[in-house]
């Protein structure tokens, strides 16, 4: 969706607008929440950052919004950082540092190795590409159940499927992804 086609549906009818933007990157920006805080909140503290983000995106982009290509970089620039405050939010309710010796200073030292991230990030990108080439509705089978985790029985609930057809889907499209990830060069 573009920023001139919501403008325009905005205007029409306020309420289709919101639920026509809501559709088109409700996955997206659940995606970039939960990648920013999975290791610190609950599935429902998930879902409440997902609906603060499009709260923000729906009073922030109004029709006096001059903006009209695609919208998804806007949105993904607020929920990145709607995502971002609710993860420090989250973690210093659960920690506080009240002694802040020489030691506790070297406890919070990082030990990432920016190498390996950066090439983590490069095999999730075409992880993440070859799973759209597969199509729907395995792309988001597979998504839903090795990214969400999500069992069958609420993927075909969501897919308006049988679970043993999800499940069938499944399989079928893991081969395909194995054998595309191999082409490029990547081996589970």
């Amino acid at each position: 969706m573009t920023g001139t086609e919501y403008i325009k549906l905005l205007k029409k009818s306020p309420d289709k607008a919101y639920d026509a933007l809501f559709e088109s990157y409700c996955d997206y920006v659940y995606a970039i929440a939960y990648n920013k805080l999975r290791s610190v909140a609950s599935r429902e503290d998930i879902e409440e950052c997902v609906s603060d983000i499009f709260a923000d995106v729906f009073f922030g982009y109004n029709e006096n919004s001059e903006f009209s290509g695609d919208m998804k970089g806007y949105i993904g620039t607020v929920a990145k950082r709607k995502a971002i405050n609710a993860f420090h939010s989250l973690t210093a309710r659960a920690k506080h540092f009240s002694d802040e010796t020489d030691d506790d200073l070297s406890l919070i030292s990082s030990d990432s190795d920016i190498e390996a991230d950066s090439d983590m990030e490069e095999t999730r990108n075409i992880l993440i590409s070859k799973i759209n080439e597969l199509g729907e509705p395995d792309s988001t089978i597979i998504l839903q159940k090795y990214y969400y985790d999500r069992s069958s029985g609420e993927i075909a609930q969501l897919l308006s499927m049988k679970a043993s057809a999800v499940r069938m889907r499944a399989a079928r499209a893991l081969e395909k992804l194995k054998k595309s990830l191999a082409a490029a060069g990547i081996t589970l």
